[in-house]
């Protein structure tokens, strides 16, 4: 039977939730790393026992681990993230007498097709390739030449946090940069170009900029890859046409603020998102934590609610914080500032929290195992 393996990101260390098919029962792992952030944990489609980890302390620095066997080792990567060759600085060094300093790796999003390609997104916004399992990087420098000039850090900073991978053009990328927009590359990385119109943003001079938009999240079903959808500040987007043009779907949401948004694994037409009350107010409506769920892509929303706190709640769910697997029946994940994870085996209709207490959780992905 197949399983799932939850990897969590956490304020203080990783977490590693391993399941059988019937995701009943979890066996938890962790904390590796303990104390420092993980920014993001995510594990490769094409070789289930390869994870990548960002992780990041205000005394080491940034450094980025890798392991080969489903998280029981790890080993530091990414000579090029160092200073003099010793990984944990917040410098990258191009060669150039000029290091560029950057905060911390956002996103690494590795290849479903090759275990040894892995993209890491970095603040101040800039995108990562490596082709040789994190050892090597170059920056994909084409993208801050779309415009870069313009771009303005959003409240969590100048952030490249989602990564797109297209799954039928190894040459379409989609990255989402905060506060800059949507960019897009049909040529493997060399030229990017925006693909916001139809975005809106009143809190910009220009609300119709080509450039300027806090984008939170997008999502995309590798069946349908010309069809994203995008959690913003405000607003539930979403574009029929590769990012070409967007249109809003928030519908009857009690809110359209949020993080993270995900595309069910077998119903392209079915999303989730996890709405919080407004960008200064990060806990959810009425301190009712509610999964939202529209099966017809978007403007009719339901409620989920089985199973999770409906009163008196006040946690946030942060935009690399859900995820879903690729099961039969799928299940759909998401975990808190609170530091609980919550799981769903049926779609959504029930939740249960597969763990608890743990530090605030910062991202969570999945991996389907054979």
């Amino acid at each position: 039977m197949s399983g799932v393996r939850v990897l969590v990101g956490t304020r203080k260390g990783a977490f590693i939730l391993t399941s059988d098919g019937t995701r009943a029962a979890w066996e938890i792992s962790g904390p590796h790393f303990a104390g420092w952030e993980i920014f993001h944990l995510n594990g490769s489609a094409a070789d289930p026992n390869r994870l990548y980890a960002s992780q990041c302390s205000g005394w080491f620095g940034q450094m980025i681990q890798r392991s080969d066997d489903g998280g029981k080792t790890w080993a530091p990567v990414g000579n090029q993230f160092a200073y003099d060759g010793v990984p944990g600085t917040h410098q990258w060094y191009d060669g150039t007498q000029h290091p560029w300093e950057f905060a911390r790796v956002w996103h690494l999003e590795p290849s479903p097709t090759d275990a040894d390609t892995v993209y890491a997104g970095v603040e101040d916004a800039a995108l990562f390739r490596s082709s040789d399992g994190g050892q090597t990087w170059q920056e994909l420098s084409g993208l801050r030449n779309a415009s870069g000039h313009l771009w303005q850090p959003g409240a969590g900073g100048m952030c490249l946090h989602t990564i797109v991978l297209d799954p039928r053009d190894a040459g379409r990328i989609f990255v989402a940069i905060s506060a800059a927009g949507v960019f897009r590359t049909d040529d493997a990385g060399t030229t990017w170009r925006p693909v916001n119109h139809g975005l809106n943003s009143e809190y910009i001079p220009d609300p119709t900029a080509d450039v300027g938009h806090c984008v939170h999240n997008l999502a995309m079903h590798p069946s349908r890859p010309d069809v994203l959808f995008m959690q913003k500040h405000w607003d539930i987007m979403r574009s029929d046409n590769a990012g070409e043009s967007w249109h809003e779907v928030s519908g009857n949401l009690p809110s359209d603020f949020g993080f993270p948004i995900a595309v069910h694994a077998h119903e392209p037409e079915t999303i989730y998102v996890v709405p919080i009350t407004s960008d200064s107010e990060h806990y959810p409506p009425e301190g009712k934590l509610r999964v939202y769920r529209s099966r017809t892509g978007g403007n009719a929303w339901e409620a989920l609610t089985d199973g999770l706190p409906q009163s008196d709640c006040y946690v946030n769910v942060l935009r690399d914080a859900m995820a879903v697997d690729a099961l039969d029946s799928c299940g759909i994940y998401f975990g808190t500032t609170g530091g609980q994870v919550y799981a769903s085996a049926d779609a959504g209709d029930h939740w249960s929290a597969i763990v608890r207490d743990l530090p605030a959780v910062l991202s969570v992905e999945v991996q389907t195992l054979p």
